[in-house]
């Protein structure tokens, strides 16, 4: 068993989220680096972290089926940044990031990726930590987690895993009891980057530092919940592993309900990752299990057209749900969620809709409830906003009321510039040893089970064409509500300062 002993890890019950500590000399190693999400994010996400003041002393060990050398891979590196970089590093930059550059090809053992670690641990001197990232198929999980026990690269270290954690309760338990047996708990981070985005852990500061809103948070005053994340994309060259997987198992239990869990948990009673765990892990507890005749699965046309698709697949890229929690604060409080593939749009939002005046004194064609119940809106892109809409009187003669709103932008504040990507912030995290935005055994597994009903009887896929919001079943599903997206308005942009 994995043990953090030697480098006195704080327990993470004592453990606060505190943002401005020193990071400790960290070498990455980076499982899957020359993979698409390795290029994508991975690697220009460590650039910014490695030549930030957050983590300035970082060495990274890349490591692929590719037979790169140290060389080859810094070529591959900066091909990743030039296109992707979110900020565009200056030659200087690059020459430093780069130095940090190591790789050792997959095939050539534990002994070589052991060396390879030990080489760039001396160049960071005392107290080094090691953050294993393994952005690999879940079905090679096990054959690196079994290639660290070989090579000797456990203690001292910490683990992040991507997404799917299993593909259901029984294949959850062996994965977890398999890690189990090289990584303890503690060192397990199993990564949600939805989570990482600055507008998901707005709901934490919404809601608990404002006393304005957490008394009607609950079913008194909030009608239903939609948790939305539309997607344009289509496969990106993963048919083999979309097709094995579908929509439910691809996003909803790893990012839809996790977002959930934020929106509907308790007060924590620290803002510290354990408490915030067990909050999130007693929504899971609480989830009522998802009834097939709740849940609307499609499939896009020409999805089974493409090279490693079965022809008759019934695998969904579309799925809509109605979820229910079993407890006082959201009982009879319906939670929609949507997510798919070739949609119209591409939007990551949750809406919160409050329920309307008991009893209107408007006179009949004022237009009040009109255009939809007083909503609160988050919207989970980079850019991240959050609009409050509500109706007020229309300027004028007469009592005609319209939606109006009030919307708030990060990049409207000074401190834009400080956002961090989702996965800069979670990698940061990870080396700091804070799980609060990370999922636990527990949790994943308590997702599992309240997802068997639906797994062993799904419903037949239908389908819908490419650029739609899905199939018409998704209407009756919300039914008597109505689906937030599309926007019939759209977001203000701010106007620049004369």
């Amino acid at each position: 068993m994995g043990n953090d002993e030697s480098i006195a890890y704080p327990h993470p019950s004592s453990r606060r989220r505190l943002d401005s500590e020193p990071t400790a000399p960290h070498v990455v190693v980076l499982f899957g680096a020359t993979g698409d999400l390795g290029r994508r994010k991975l690697i220009p996400g460590l650039a910014h972290l490695t030549l930030s003041d957050l983590t300035p002393d970082v060495q990274v060990v890349g490591t692929s089926l590719e037979e790169y050398d140290d060389e080859g891979f810094r070529d591959f590196a900066k091909k990743a940044l030039d296109e992707f970089s979110a900020k565009p590093l200056t030659d200087a930059d690059w020459k430093e990031f780069a130095a940090r550059l190591h790789y050792v090809p997959q095939g050539a053992g534990p002994e070589a990726l052991a060396k390879a670690v030990k080489d760039a641990e001396a160049e960071l001197g005392e107290g080094v930590r090691r953050l294993h990232y393994l952005s690999v198929p879940p079905k090679a999980a096990r054959a690196v987690i079994a290639m660290l026990s070989a090579a000797d690269l456990v203690d001292r270290s910490r683990v992040v895993m991507e997404k799917p954690f299993g593909t259901d309760l029984a294949s959850a338990v062996a994965l977890n009891a398999e890690i189990h047996q090289t990584f303890s708990e503690d060192q397990i981070f199993r990564i949600d980057h939805f989570l990482g985005k600055e507008a998901a852990q707005n709901i934490l500061a919404f809601r608990f530092a404002n006393g304005l809103f957490e008394p009607i948070w609950n079913r008194t005053f909030i009608d239903h919940v939609q948790i939305d994340i539309p997607e344009k994309l289509g496969l990106d060259n993963r048919a083999e592993f979309y097709e094995a997987t579908g929509a439910y198992k691809d996003m909803v239990v790893t990012h839809l309900l996790q977002v959930l869990a934020f929106v509907a948990m308790e007060p924590p009673t620290a803002l510290e990752p354990r408490a915030i765990s067990e909050e999130k892990n007693k929504v899971f507890r609480s989830l009522m299990p998802i009834d097939p005749q709740n849940v609307v699965r499609g499939q896009y046309a020409g999805y089974r057209d493409q090279e490693g698709v079965s022809p008759d697949s019934d695998t969904e890229t579309f799925i809509a749900m109605k979820c229910e929690i079993d407890n006082w604060r959201w009982a009879d409080v319906p939670f929609y969620l949507r997510t798919g593939k070739r949609l119209a749009e591409g939007q990551r939002i949750i809406s919160i809709a409050f329920r309307q005046a008991p009893k209107s004194m408007f006179p009949p064609g004022s237009g009040v409830g009109t255009q939809g119940p007083d909503h609160l809106t988050f919207d989970l892109a980079d850019a991240s906003k959050l609009s409050l809409s509500f109706y007020g009187k229309r300027p004028g003669p007469g009592m005609r009321l319209e939606k109006l709103s009030m919307q708030f932008a990060t990049r409207e504040t000074q401190e834009a510039e400080d956002v961090l990507e989702a996965y800069q912030r979670l990698i940061l995290d990870a080396m700091r040893g804070d799980h609060t935005l990370f999922t636990t055994s527990e949790g994943i597994e308590s997702l599992w089970e309240r997802s068997a009903a639906l797994l062993d009887d799904p419903p037949l896929v239908k389908p819908y064409p490419q650029d739609s919001w899905g199939p018409n079943a998704i209407h009756q599903l919300v039914a008597p509500h109505a689906w937030r997206l599309p926007f019939e308005r759209t977001w203000r942009e701010s106007k620049p300062s004369s």
